[in-house]
C-alpha cells in the first residue's frame, strides 16, 4: 500500500516517516509537486501527504488535480502546515477535499495520533489499526452513562477515547464497578454524540481506573451517526477554533 509524500524538507520527511512506517505503508517521496502530478497514475497511491509550508502556492493545485479522479474514500489527503497557517486557508482546504490538517512539527503526542487516525480512518491498514481511537477533547459533546447490570446503579464518568467499535471511559466512582469483570455484558447504555443519543449494547473488555467498552450491538442508523461523527471530527475541530466559521 503506497503513501505519496510531497515534502521539500528532509527533516519533515524523516519525522513523518518515523510515525507512518509502523502503519505498514510503502512511502514514496517527491520534492516537486509537478513531478508528483505527472506520476500519480503510475504510482496510484492509497493516500497523500503534502506540506503547505514547503509548497504554499501549489498544494491547492495538487488537491484539485487529485480530486478529479480520486475521492476521499479512495485517496485521503493530509495537509501539513506551519505555525502561521491562516484559518481561512484551512477552511478552503477542507472545502476542496483535504481530509485532515496537522501541524508538521508533530510536537505533541496527540498530533501524532491525529495524523495516524486521519490515514487509518480511510485505509485498510494493519488489522489492529482498522478501528483507530480518537482522543476526546474538552470541546466535544461526548458523554456516556450506563447501568451496572448486576445492581442497576447508574455509572457516570468521562469518555477518554472513542472508536467505531468502542470507547474507553473513566468512571467518576470506580468502586461502583468493583463487582464487574472483563466479558460482562452492559445492555443499558446512553451514549451522547453532539445532539444525538445512541443506545448501544456493550461488553466490558478492560477493568481498572479506566475501563474499555466494546460495542457489540448497535443499530445501523446509530452506527451511521457514529461513523459520520468520526468522519467530521477534523472539520468540527476547525469550527471550534474558528468562531463564526460556517
Amino acid at each position: 500500500m503506497k503513501l505519496l509524500l510531497i515534502l521539500g524538507s528532509d527533516e519533515t520527511f524523516n519525522l513523518v516517516s518515523h510515525y507512518i512506517k509502523p502503519l505498514g505503508f510503502d512511502l514514496i517521496r517527491y520534492n516537486h509537486v509537478q513531478k508528483a502530478m505527472d506520476n500519480i497514475d503510475e504510482v496510484d497511491p492509497a493516500g497523500l501527504i503534502i506540506s503547505a509550508n514547503d509548497f504554499p502556492r501549489h498544494w491547492k493545485i495538487l488537491v484539485h488535480f487529485v480530486r478529479v479522479d480520486r475521492d476521499k474514500d479512495r485517496c485521503p489527503i493530509v495537509l501539513l502546515t506551519g505555525e502561521k497557517f491562516p484559518l481561512e486557508e484551512a477552511s478552503k482546504a477542507f472545502f476542496i477535499g483535504v481530509s485532515g490538517i496537522v501541524p508538521e512539527t508533530l510536537g505533541e503526542p496527540s498530533l501524532v495520533v491525529k495524523l495516524q487516525n486521519i490515514l487509518s480512518r480511510y485505509m485498510p491498514v494493519e488489522e489492529k489499526r482498522r478501528a483507530p481511537r480518537f482522543l476526546v477533547e474538552p470541546w466535544q459533546r461526548c458523554a456516556l452513562i450506563f447501568a451496572n447490570p448486576l445492581n442497576k446503579v447508574i455509572v457516570t464518568g468521562e469518555v477518554k477515547t472513542i472508536a467505531r467499535i468502542g470507547l474507553s471511559f473513566h468512571p467518576d466512582y470506580p468502586s461502583l464497578l468493583e463487582n464487574l469483570y472483563p466479558g460482562t455484558l452492559i445492555p443499558e447504555c446512553s451514549f451522547r454524540l453532539d445532539n444525538t443519543i445512541l443506545s448501544p449494547e456493550c461488553r466490558l473488555t478492560r477493568v481498572g481506573r479506566i475501563i474499555a467498552l466494546e460495542f457489540i450491538n448497535i443499530l445501523p442508523g446509530e452506527q451511521a451517526v457514529l461513523d459520520a461523527y468520526l468522519e467530521n471530527l477534523p472539520l468540527q475541530e476547525l469550527r471550534y477554533h474558528t468562531p463564526g466559521l460556517p
